[in-house]
C-alpha cells in the first residue's frame, strides 16, 4: 500500500466520521428541542392542575387531614 493510498484511505475515513458526527449532532439537536417542548407542556399541565385544584378546593380531591387517632 503506497503512501498515497494510505492518505486517501484516511481522508475517506475522516469524511465518513465527519458525516456521522453531523448526523448525530442533528439528532441531539432535535431531541433537545423535543425535550424543551415536553418540559413546557408538563409545566403547563401542572399549572392547569393547580388552577383546577384551587377552583375545586383541594380538600375535596383527597387532601383530607389524617383522622384524629393518628
Amino acid at each position: 500500500m503506497t503512501l498515497e493510498d494510505r492518505v486517501a484511505e484516511l481522508e475517506t475515513r475522516q469524511a465518513f466520521q465527519d458525516d456521522s458526527l453531523q448526523a448525530l449532532n442533528d439528532v441531539i439537536f432535535a431531541q433537545q428541542q423535543e425535550l424543551e417542548r415536553l418540559k413546557a407542556q408538563v409545566q403547563a399541565l401542572a399549572s392547569r392542575q393547580a388552577e383546577l385544584l384551587g377552583q375545586l378546593g383541594g380538600e375535596e380531591l383527597g387532601e383530607e387531614p389524617p383522622p384524629p387517632h393518628y
